[in-house]
């Protein structure tokens, strides 16, 4: 792939995508939209997993991450025939499940590629899943978000994150994986039998961090902006069936190209950093999915 400001075809695993403007620089680093591509083809694999059957939030760049950025929850005009999108309501099994979004379903990597060519750099995703007959799963995962209030920061989010994990496991959710974030904080995912509605996987993880507020004062459970300095917040409201989470191994839009990354427990303490693009494909490549089940 030669960068060029010149629209090109390419032919991707039997679908054509167009491409272009791939020399635009996207991040402060020179990072351009063709290395956006790059990297987006090179986690593919793992990355496909986490997206397979959920709609997909996509935030776009298109002059880079210094202009403006929209989320983009329905299909683009112009998008290809190829590319599978479902009407779906914002807020499935809830009383209130608000208007209907036309959303797409990133299956393959010719829609990963054709996703990036739009500096769609960040992609988000909910905790449920749509089958292809148009059935709605209960979540298959369950996702707490650590994020810091200054001055606390990612060892703040490490230490808390051990918290989360023991209490979680006390429950029986012994299999939870930390991912850094590629912004501020951390997520940890814990996987679902499928037993549990998104509404009842909600209060579970507000009960959770409400308990743990309670007892450790570095744990913050009230969204309240006032009172987040020097905590971590759990964030468990994006258990919700309206809310999307930013997918493991997706870019994030931010100065410094960054990525949601997958971690093992030996890496969650101090003097953890976020991981570069570069980074996340080499452990991939060295050290395989720590999400692959």
């Amino acid at each position: 792939m030669s960068p060029s400001g010149a629209a090109q075809w390419v032919e991707v695993e039997g679908r054509r995508v167009r491409l272009t403007n791939l020399d635009r620089v996207l991040y402060p680093d020179g990072m351009t939209k063709a290395e956006v591509i790059a990297y987006y083809t090179a986690v593919a694999p793992a990355l496909l997993r986490q997206l397979r059957d959920r709609p997909v939030t996509r935030v776009r760049w298109p002059e880079g991450v210094g202009g403006e950025r929209f989320f983009e929850k329905n299909v683009p005009a112009g998008a290809p025939d190829w590319l599978r999108h479902r009407p779906l309501p914002a807020s499935p099994g809830t009383d209130d499940e608000g208007t209907v979004v036309d959303s797409p379903f990133l299956d393959d990597l010719a829609a990963l590629v054709w996703s990036a060519n739009q500096s769609a750099l960040e992609l988000h995703t909910p905790q449920w899943r749509v089958l292809p007959d148009g059935t709605f799963t209960n979540p298959d995962r369950l996702v707490v978000d650590l994020d810091p209030g200054p001055p606390a920061g990612l060892d703040e989010c490490a230490a808390v994150a051990r918290l989360v994990a023991a209490r979680l496991a006390e429950d029986g959710l012994t299999t939870t994986v930390p991912v850094t974030s590629g912004s501020k904080g951390m997520q940890l995912y814990a996987p679902l039998d499928g037993s549990l509605t998104a509404m009842q996987v909600r209060e579970y993880a507000r009960n959770v961090a409400e308990e743990l507020a309670a007892r450790e004062p570095l744990v913050l459970a009230n969204m309240k902006r006032a009172l987040r300095p020097g905590k971590v917040l759990l964030d468990w409201s994006q258990n919700h069936p309206a809310k999307t989470t930013v997918t493991p191994y997706s870019l994030r839009g931010r100065e410094r190209p960054a990525v949601a990354a997958p971690r093992t427990w030996d890496e969650v303490g101090p003097g953890m950093t976020q991981l570069s693009p570069d980074e996340v494909v080499r452990r991939l490549e060295s050290d395989g999915d720590l999400l692959a089940t």
